[in-house]
């Protein structure tokens, strides 16, 4: 199987069912957005420590997103309650071990815990772009928020893992 088709190459992109639409539409955009979240938390997982194993669950489900754009006809097909549930979980078990959170802090201390912050900005950014798209379907946004969070408590317990301190923010 040949890697290139040729069909993008004036600028457009076919949808699962044929639908052509050019490259730069909203829809790609989000569906883009997803991969890139994607990439970056697979970056997360090369690094030993903090929570790898919940890591591949997620670009698993990310990946079921991006497929689920690409389909409008089927995007009721995405399910993912189970999902945000665990993740729900996961942040309450993580945060009973943080110290708390009284001050705004930087993205930062071990290498995974910023991997997780880059994660949780474009984590942000996919979910400003399904947002956009003005689905008739919250489970998408809910996903993405709620991910947003998980990454965001993810980040601070692989510094509390790592013996990796909080970077506070210092208003200058």
């Amino acid at each position: 199987m040949k890697i290139y088709s040729k069909t993008g190459d004036k600028g457009t992109t076919g949808l699962i069912g044929g639908e052509r639409r050019r490259k730069d539409d909203l829809l790609f955009e989000a569906i883009g957005t997803v991969d890139e979240l994607n990439s970056f938390i697979g970056a997360a997982r090369t690094e030993v420590d903090g929570p790898g194993d919940s890591l591949q669950i997620i670009q698993n489900t990310l990946f079921d997103l991006g497929s689920s754009l690409a389909d409008p006809k089927s995007l009721i097909a995405f399910d993912c309650a189970e999902v945000i549930a665990d993740l729900e979980a996961s942040i309450d078990q993580m945060t009973a071990e943080l110290p708390e959170l009284r001050n705004f802090i930087l993205p930062g201390g071990s290498n995974q815990s910023a991997r997780l912050h880059v994660a949780r900005s474009v984590c942000r950014r996919a979910e400003r772009c399904v947002i956009r798209l003005e689905l008739s379907y919250d489970e998408p946004v809910v996903f993405l928020n709620r991910l947003s969070d998980w990454l965001f408590v993810a980040a601070r317990y692989a510094n509390l893992k790592a013996d990796a301190k909080d970077i506070l923010w210092n208003k200058r």
